[in-house]
């Protein structure tokens, strides 16, 4: 990266740093889809569900990697561009320890946890015996699959963001076609759609360390002097995705509450499958957020924070153009959308219903996360944490619970657009006050 090719060429080298990452992270989100096809198709709409009870540990995991691999990118970033290689490089490898230490910790706390998160949230038995299958297989594979996020992060900070892409394409691949052997041929259920996944993060975790050891050009994988300093900064600056991370999970554990006393395990399938599109567009904003953080840090590392806010504000820009033709795309498609996953009349009646509203949330979430992005990419660690803290958590929750009771399922499919649009009030503001500031 140089300033003056970023100078003359925003949008361009935006999209050229954002692109690979979006297609790694729709890839990432294809897998879950997959596992959503291959359970309802193979196991039946108590395995969708199942599947669904769970989110909140993966949310739990993608809350801590994203904390510590985010705030520790940021950091690596304005170090790098400062000219300081060898500070950079240290971050790199205690991000690495640091992450995949962590990961560790929750897969044996949470191993211990299974039956009072079922019994708590009412699950029947059939829907309790599948979520065991599938998730005692996912306590070992979130490990692997936040190390090799976070190792990703690092590869597009080097500039190659292709080799990530083309990692994330042969992952993607691999569980598609193990999804299909497992559950089909082999007929192993929930538990083999679980090891299909297992099977393919290992494979990518040993193409990202190939990398780092023959190909990366400024971080090398190696010991490292932990660093109390850099560890807390990391954790500030990255702490708004995990309150992100974490009142999605949060968001999820209560929406799950509240469809299964009012509506059963039909709502949430329904909410489920009208949930993988949302996932895939916040992998979309996830993309251009992981695409324009490493050029705001460094910008505003090198004192250029016009063009920082600059980056910003077109990658916005980007966003809500995406979210606004994913919105007209898939608006007309809700009528035959439920059905590629279950053949089941109620639930497809709900998923028709709900598409249309749950997607307005689409022109408002982008610019939300875009700008909680570029606070913490600024070392803004406050702003960015209340925007992921309004839009995760505190409106959220409040929706989640007060809606359904006027409302019944609409209710549920209105939080989310709800949520946003008052979480856009919130960052207006924010950016208001960074204008009067002059940044």
């Amino acid at each position: 990266m140089n300033l003056e090719e970023i100078r003359s060429n925003r949008t361009k080298i935006i999209l050229k740093f954002s692109i690979p990452s979006i297609i790694a992270m729709l890839l990432t989100a294809l897998i879950t889809v997959a596992d959503g096809y291959f359970m309802g198709n193979y196991v039946g709409k108590e395995g969708i569900a199942a599947v669904n009870l769970g989110l909140p540990v993966i949310y739990l995991y993608l809350g801590v990697g994203l904390m510590i691999s985010i705030g520790g990118v940021a950091i690596s970033g304005m170090a790098l561009g400062a000219g300081d290689r060898k500070t950079a490089n240290q971050v790199f490898r205690q991000t690495i320890g640091v992450t995949g230490g962590c990961s560790l910790v929750i897969s044996l706390v949470m191993a211990v946890s299974f039956t009072q998160v079922l019994a708590f949230l009412g699950a029947d038995q059939q829907v309790s015996q599948y979520f065991r299958e599938y998730y005692e297989i996912m306590l070992l594979e979130l490990p692997v699959m936040v190390v090799n996020s976070s190792l990703g992060m690092f590869i597009r900070g080097e500039g190659n963001s292709g080799y990530y892409m083309k990692v994330s394409m042969g992952n993607v691949l691999l569980n598609i076609f193990l999804d299909y052997f497992f559950a089909g041929p082999l007929g192993l259920g929930a538990g083999g759609i679980a090891a299909a996944s297992l099977v393919s993060a290992l494979f990518s975790l040993g193409l990202l360390l190939y990398y780092f050891w023959k190909r990366a050009r400024i971080y090398s994988l190696g010991a490292f002097r932990f660093s109390g300093k850099t560890c807390i900064q990391a954790v500030l600056n990255g702490s708004s995705e995990f309150i992100g991370e974490m009142s999605t999970g949060i968001a999820m554990f209560a929406y799950n509450y509240v469809i299964l006393r009012r509506i059963g395990t039909v709502g949430v399938t329904a909410f489920t499958i009208v949930g993988y599109v949302a996932y895939a567009f916040s992998m979309v904003i996830v993309g251009f957020g992981q695409g324009c953080s490493p050029l705001i840090s460094f910008t505003y590392g090198a004192g250029e924070r016009a063009l920082a806010a600059d980056i910003r504000k077109r990658t916005n820009w980007l966003v809500l153009g995406t979210g606004a033709t994913v919105f007209f795309l898939l608006f007309g498609a809700s009528g035959w959308y439920g059905r590629i996953f279950v053949q089941h009349a109620g639930v497809e009646e709900m998923v028709e219903q709900g598409m249309g509203i749950f997607m307005v949330s689409f022109f408002f979430s982008g610019m939300n996360a875009i700008t909680s992005f570029y606070f913490t990419a600024t070392g803004r660690a406050l702003e960015s944490a209340a925007i992921s803290l309004s839009r995760g958590l505190v409106v959220l929750l409040l929706c989640i619970f007060t809606l359904p009771i006027f409302f019944g399922m609409t209710g549920v499919w209105l939080a989310a657009p709800v949520t946003e649009a008052v979480t856009l009030g919130i960052t207006g503001g924010f950016l208001y006050r960074e204008r009067v500031r002059g940044y």
